[in-house]
């Protein structure tokens, strides 16, 4: 475990208790340099006490072995996150470890917690490690937890714990000149209240001889000059507008750009009350989203999550408006044409692209393994089926997996931090050597052996750029962009060149400023950031008191029947509304198949999903909290009719009322009350 040179330097004023943020290249020992200071910290620091926060639950395990390595059994680890089912609470963990591993959720939950085994205060930490620092920005977990460290600082409380933020990408927040890049990485710094952004400097020359960068190479295509099934699809959705009768919305089918404007005409004729049109826009995004998924892998796979969609809503939904019966058959009308004109093709270009980069790399008799980045998770999935199917790849050498998110909108894309877990070992060990993947697996993925990484058809910055590059860690390693000429993500990625040297630039001349400037800019940055934060929290509290609960209606947002109010309510765990009102099971159904969820929690499982009586339209799932079985909303299924109009709220924590905590032991007591009074 012996730290290199250039490891050594950029440690220095950490082991002196300074807070600072470690800038190294991927695959450069950062977490290594990290568990040494950690290591000194418990040694020399009295009564004290390190967390380790990440931003991805698989994280969690790979840091506690490379923690655990440094430390030797000396002291206590804890390790913590969301799949880990009933376990003790934060704060009693705490008090009985040295050092905590932990998603920065899960802190922050901490911290606000009522609960007493459950809490913990930030002045019970003596050092504060926060890998991928340079998500600490806007209101991401990383900076609510940091702002409260700041204010701490402010009100000089203390001890305060030392901080050490480690990035390879600190970015350069959107600006595309140096001034703005500068400012970007200044506030990076007063975020974390570091004393200094640190890389090597005398030891570059080392730094330069462990630390290989993969050879980058642009495999570009041609746009298919013919495309019979995207044309139907788009001949499709000329009907649907033809019925809409919007002149004004755009034609740009298949883009981001033409997604956002259905998004949002969805949500205000929701809000105006025009149900129909609603309606419409929303199928015309899950048509735009198989012109998007036909682009990136096959016309069959487009099709196939057209199908999945309208299969669905058959099932669901009980068609009560007539836009729902019209765009049912059209899709019944004319799915056989699209299978026959999906199964014809021509294939997609950059398909062919990719099967030759594998072609390749896996057919040599060299150890290959490589990362293919998508994304989304619905395209990881049509890549992994396109590997598995493709005649011309099956005397090739590709053991593949998926390696996405979790996430609980489709069970089909779902997979848990333990299906992460195991995925990532067999490709550590070698019994995959294919990981098809989304960000998830950007940032910090140790995998040295890895020597292949395909960025296919991405739309991203230039920290993406970075990180996914980073992958690709053995030696002579290949990175491969794949995209279509003239595309707008060549565009995007021949930016991110050029914001990587800006980032690098920007980082070189706020290291070499003049300290006491440096300081007094820290300062004030620090300052402006508080005094904002609170101007917006004083809104947020503002617009949550608009109205009272009780004058707020909650509307389904399909068929718009009132289904109860404000006031009916609570809030679990702060971020799963619960209707808690017994007259309100009249208004849906339950299925009997339980909601699959990405984790195991402490007070609660999964029940049924939850759905309008009248529509079908989707509402949520069922919660068995305990013993009590409570309908969780999503907020998009639910319109609110205020005392000045509708609005559709994006997040439950922007509604314009309060919602107070779920209480078990009151709902308790309340239920015997109502059932003695029956």
């Amino acid at each position: 475990m012996e730290l290199r040179p250039y490891q050594w330097e950029v440690i220095m004023p950490a082991l002196e208790g300074k807070n600072i943020i470690i800038w190294l290249p991927t695959g450069a020992g950062k977490t290594r340099a990290a568990a040494y200071v950690a290591k000194r910290h418990l040694e020399t620091v009295d009564k004290a006490k390190v967390v380790v926060l990440v931003n991805r639950v698989h994280l969690v395990t790979q840091h506690c072995e490379e923690f655990s390595r440094m430390l030797d059994g000396q002291w206590a680890i804890a390790t913590l996150s969301g799949d880990m089912g009933p376990r003790p609470g934060f704060g009693h963990l705490a008090q009985r470890n040295d050092l905590i591993i932990c998603t920065a959720e899960l802190l922050q939950l901490a911290l606000t917690s009522p609960e007493e085994e459950e809490h913990v205060e930030l002045t019970a930490f003596s050092l504060l490690v926060v890998d991928e620092c340079h998500h600490t920005h806007k209101d991401t977990v990383y900076n609510i937890i940091l702002s409260r460290y700041l204010e701490h600082k402010f009100q000089r409380t203390r001890p305060l714990p030392q901080v050490l933020g480690l990035t390879a990408s600190p970015g350069t927040g959107r600006a595309t000149k140096l001034d703005g890049a500068i400012h970007h990485i200044l506030q990076l710094c007063a975020n974390l209240d570091t004393w200094r952004i640190m890389s090597p400097q005398t030891s570059l020359p080392q730094l330069q001889e462990h630390s290989h960068r993969p050879c980058k190479q642009y495999d570009l295509c041609h746009r298919c000059s013919q495309d019979p099934f995207g044309d139907m699809l788009k001949r499709l959705m000329e009907q649907i507008h033809d019925r809409l009768e919007m002149p004004e919305l755009s034609h740009d089918f298949g883009t981001q750009t033409y997604e956002q404007q259905v998004v949002e005409l969805s949500k205000t004729a929701a809000e105006a009350g025009l149900q129909q049109q609603r309606v419409y826009a929303l199928h015309l995004r899950r048509y735009n989203d198989a012109l998007l998924i036909h682009d990136t892998v096959r016309a069959v796979d487009a099709l196939a999550a057209l199908q999945d969609f309208y299969e669905r809503e058959g099932a669901t939904k009980t068609q009560v408006l007539h836009a729902e019966r019209w765009l049912l058959a059209l899709f019944n009308d004319h799915k056989n044409e699209l299978a026959l004109l999906a199964a014809r093709g021509p294939g997609n270009p950059k398909l062919e692209k990719l099967e030759q980069i594998l072609q390749k790399q896996f057919r040599s008799l060299d150890s290959h393994r490589g990362i293919i980045f998508t994304r989304t998770r619905q395209s990881a999935h049509s890549l992994l089926l396109w590997l598995q199917q493709q005649p011309s790849l099956q005397t090739v050498d590709i053991r593949a997996q998926l390696l996405i998110g979790a996430g609980n909108s489709s069970q089909s894309t779902h997979m848990t931090q333990r299906d992460q877990q195991k995925v990532i070992r067999k490709f550590r060990d070698g019994t995959l050597n294919l990981l098809v993947a989304t960000s998830v697996a950007e940032e910090g993925l140790d995998i040295p052996q890895c020597n292949v990484v395909v960025r296919y058809g991405l739309l991203t910055n230039e920290i993406s750029m970075v990180q996914a590059r980073g992958r690709a860690r053995a030696d002579q390693s290949v990175y491969s962009f794949v995209a279509t000429q003239g595309s707008r993500e060549l565009r995007r990625e021949q930016t991110n060149e050029a914001l990587e040297n800006l980032m690098e630039q920007a980082v070189a001349a706020v290291q070499a400023m003049d300290q006491a400037e440096y300081e007094a800019k820290i300062r004030d940055l620090q300052h402006e950031a508080l005094v904002k934060r609170a101007a917006q929290l004083d809104q947020k509290e503002s617009r949550r008191r608009q109205f009272l609960a009780e004058h707020v209606q909650l509307l389904c947002i399909n068929c718009m029947v009132p289904v109860g109010h404000g006031s009916d309510l609570r809030k679990v765990e702060g971020t799963h509304h619960v209707n808690v009102n017994p007259n309100f099971s009249i208004y849906y159904n339950v299925s009997e198949k339980p909601v699959v969820m990405n984790k195991v929690f402490k007070d609660w499982m999964p029940g049924g999903v939850i759905s309008c009586k009248n529509c079908g339209e989707l509402w949520g799932w069922q919660m068995i909290y305990k013993s009590v079985k409570l309908p969780a909303l999503k907020v998009r299924s639910m319109l609110l009719q205020t005392p000045r109009g509708r609005t559709q709220a994006k997040k439950w924590s922007c509604v314009p009322f309060p919602v107070p905590d779920f209480i078990y032991l009151q709902h308790c007591a309340q239920s015997l009350s109502d059932l003695s009074l029956n």
